[in-house]
């Protein structure tokens, strides 16, 4: 899978490609991609469960996730043919570690897809008549009206694409600076709230950093882990990054270090202000500091902001699944027709195929009425099957160590710890796994879970593996 020169000005190909992503477009979109749902919404959860801890658990998470990019981005740039994760793990494990990375990965954000859905319908909740709710047809309405936008801006080229994601990105990036700030002068000039408590970083120890034991700590890790799905957004984009060598190494470097930032500070803002056990699970905490604090008009501006980051966090996982689709279709691991290219070189059957399914899942409101459970058996799926494809990426640079010692011993970018470290993140993902069988919602996802694998190991077994044994004849 080739790639046009890069080129700024190469004609769009009907076949290939192209390199428009620039180093802002591409930091941006990653960040963009997991700075959202998880973030903003899931928080609320993560706080009633864990309390201060949470703090300690997006740092420890975090820093795993800083030596899994390290391991994707030596890889990356190791053989810069490798357009994506597809090519990794059939290269360095096996065609069938890239056929299930592949539509692991494309399930994977169809899920945050159906989750974001869930989370906007939770958001626009928020200017209805105390009391009222959307009914499942009115949510399924809304539903599809955002994949349908979302869809239109994902058809034009990849350098507009890029530009829009950029400014979605940004507007929420500012405003948890904006946050950050505000809060931090509520904190210094002791703020008091309409309640008659007043702000101060002693209500976030106050309680102790374990308020609710072992037990809270690790229960926190569930939605916390899917506040990092879409870090490894940059291995979907290394096709249309511009200067790859330069632009990559930069974009790992900078992320993990951007997101522990924006998350740690922005949480610690948050339970200094409004006390941690009065946030409420339900809601976003970044909304409800603002109307614990008396301050309607900037609650009403954070929850249209939010907003607009959940539509970011959807239009990165559109971005990436169709690029998936692209990569296993021109493999021969799906539908030939999803390998097709619109004039404007973006992979526009793709994009439909992912938006039809995300679609169908707002079709969950009407099973699952309650937004914050479908929202948690959706990120809780979607965890699992991130869980799978982190470790694979962390099986392939194992891989590429024994396979390729000469790569690594050549490399300019390489991974802090190497191998040994490599098996500490595998073993920080298996518990991860581990802390998902502890509570009852999270259980049921990882119940479900054997049947997407029994899925794939049918469709390979009868579709996939025929057709190469066919081209395998004709050779």
């Amino acid at each position: 899978m080739n790639t046009t020169p890069s080129r700024d000005d190469a004609a769009p190909s009907q076949h290939e490609l192209q390199r428009k992503l620039s180093n802002r477009h591409l930091q941006l979109i990653a960040i963009g991609g997991c700075i959202g749902t998880g973030l903003f919404m899931g928080s609320g959860k993560t706080i009633a469960l864990a309390g201060p801890s949470i703090l300690l658990i997006y740092m420890i998470i975090g820093g795993m996730f800083f030596f899994l990019m390290r391991a994707l981005g030596e890889m990356l740039l190791s053989n810069l043919q490798y357009k994506s994760f597809i090519d990794m793990a059939h290269d360095l494990i096996g065609p069938g570690a890239g056929y299930y990375i592949g539509w692991s990965y494309w399930l994977g954000w169809v899920l945050v897809g159906i989750a974001d859905l869930a989370a906007i319908i939770n958001y626009l909740n928020f200017w209805l008549p105390e009391g009222t709710a959307f009914t499942p047809t009115g949510q399924a309405l809304i539903s599809a009206a955002c994949v349908l936008l979302i869809l239109g801006i994902n058809l034009v080229t990849v350098k507009l694409f890029g530009e829009i994601e950029f400014w979605f990105a940004l507007i929420k990036i500012l405003a948890i600076i904006g946050l950050i700030f505000v809060g931090g002068y509520m904190v210094f000039s002791g703020f008091q709230a309409p309640s008659g408590a007043t702000a101060s970083f002693s209500h976030v120890w106050s309680d102790g950093l374990f308020p609710k034991g072992a037990t809270g700590f690790l229960a926190g890790f569930q939605i916390a882990m899917f506040a990092f799905v879409g870090v490894e957004l940059l291995g979907t984009m290394a096709a249309e990054t511009k200067d790859p060598e330069k632009n990559l190494p930069k974009a790992v470097n900078a992320i993990p270090t951007r997101i522990i930032l924006f998350y740690v500070l922005s949480l610690l803002v948050i339970m200094a202000v409004t006390p941690w056990s009065q946030i409420p699970a339900d809601q976003s905490p970044f909304v409800s500091l603002f109307l614990y604090a008396g301050i309607p008009t900037s609650a009403i501006i954070m929850n249209f902001v939010v907003l607009s980051s959940v539509m970011s966090s959807m239009n990165s996982g559109v971005f990436s699944t169709s690029r998936m689709l692209f990569g296993l279709a021109r493999g021969g691991q799906a539908p030939q027709a999803l390998a097709q290219l619109s004039s404007r070189a973006v992979p526009a059957k793709g994009l439909m195929f992912s938006c039809t399914f995300i679609l169908l899942g707002a079709a969950f409101q009407y099973f699952v009425p309650n937004t914050m459970e479908a929202f948690t058996l959706a990120s809780s799926l979607c965890v699992i099957l991130f869980i799978s494809i982190w470790s694979i990426i962390m099986v392939c640079y194992i891989r590429y160590r024994k396979q390729q010692p000469e790569k690594h011993t050549a490399s300019t970018f390489k991974m802090p710890g190497g191998v040994w470290m490599s098996y500490i993140v595998l073993a920080f993902l298996f518990f991860a796994l581990v802390i998902l069988s502890l509570e009852p919602d999270t259980l049921k996802a990882l119940m479900i879970s054997p049947l997407w694998l029994l899925i794939l190991a049918v469709t390979y077994r009868l579709l996939y593996l025929p057709r190469v044994r066919k081209l395998q004849v004709e050779m």
